[in-house]
């Protein structure tokens, strides 16, 4: 059994209730299901809840034999701590009986097949895709394109070193009776960076000094490639980085966005082209189309403001 605090009566929603309008209420706030009850009886249902930055802490118990059935999370992970009980998850191809004291982590894309014993009773831990991202940005490690995926689903709480503190930690500083939102955001970046760091997933943590992709190896990739249609999210797979990443890097070398810097790229070699007279140009047009604008009048506009003149006086001068 677990000897730490997650959620009081402080955080009670409901009590003896419903547990249809229980789960009507977990449905609203992490996470959408559908429940199956037996017919027989009058279960009382109880709900303690907390919003926690982007996170949140759920603490509930169905009074009765439930089976909680849902598709894939879709921007959500799910992850649930057994207090009380027991709980069948039938997933991955093969059924397990949690037991207290063992861990359920469900992926966003992971439909979720759950039964509860009548006396089990959970605390679940809702966590936003873009929480991962962002934590991954902030350690600089390798975001996955597809995604965080959690590789192995249960775990024995006593394994995962100083965890259940942490979560007991979150928990109390969520029912503290001044809440600063600034704190909160860190508790919920140390929770997403210890959850990365002590399950088997597909991020890899190479330290911040492992040799990383350059600004220049990503502008020479740009200049290598500027008559293509190259976009922020083909950089950012290039770079193998997050697009958050991309963005940051090109702010602090270029002062400005991938998608701009791009354009300037392509502006710069087409008028290189139609000033110089061994360069093999018919007319204005057929280079801007080249070099993937469509739109005649929207790029003469382009053109004039970097170099302040039109591009076809840039090719009349070299006659």
């Amino acid at each position: 059994m677990m000897h730490a605090q997650l959620l009081s009566q402080r955080s009670r929603v409901f009590d003896h209730a419903d547990p249809y309008a229980v789960s009507g209420y977990v449905n609203q706030h992490v996470g959408n299901h559908c429940i199956l009850m037996p017919r027989v009886g009058r279960p009382l249902a109880s709900l303690d809840h907390r919003k926690f930055a982007s996170l949140d802490l759920c603490r509930i118990s169905y009074g009765a034999s439930v089976r909680v059935t849902s598709g894939a999370l879709d921007s959500i992970y799910h992850l649930q701590v057994l207090l009380r009980g027991n709980c069948l998850s039938r997933g991955r191809g093969e059924d397990h009986y949690f037991a207290p004291g063992e861990l359920l982590l469900i992926n966003p894309d992971e439909p979720v097949d759950l039964t509860y014993s009548d006396d089990c009773e959970k605390f679940i831990l809702k966590v936003p895709t873009r929480l991962f991202e962002s934590v991954c940005d902030e350690q600089r490690w390798r975001y996955p394109g597809q995604g965080v995926r959690f590789l192995e689903n249960r775990y024995q709480l006593d394994e995962l070193e100083g965890f259940v503190s942490l979560l007991a930690m979150i928990c109390q500083e969520a029912e503290a009776t001044e809440q600063i939102p600034r704190v909160q955001e860190h508790y919920a970046q140390i929770i997403v960076s210890k959850m990365l760091s002590l399950m088997k997933t597909n991020v890899i943590r190479t330290s911040p000094s492992a040799p990383s992709v350059t600004f220049e190896a990503i502008a020479d990739y740009i200049a290598r490639h500027l008559k293509q249609d190259i976009d922020s999210e083909e950089l950012a797979r290039q770079a193998r980085m997050s697009l958050r990443s991309l963005y940051g890097l090109f702010e602090r070398n270029a002062g400005t966005s991938p998608q701009h810097y791009i354009r300037q790229k392509k502006l710069e070699r087409i008028h290189l082209c139609l000033s110089d007279p061994t360069c093999n140009v018919r007319n204005v047009t057929e280079v801007a189309m080249d070099y993937g604008f469509l739109h005649l009048g929207r790029f003469s506009d382009n053109y004039r403001k970097q170099f302040g003149e039109l591009p076809s006086d840039t090719l009349k001068r070299r006659y």
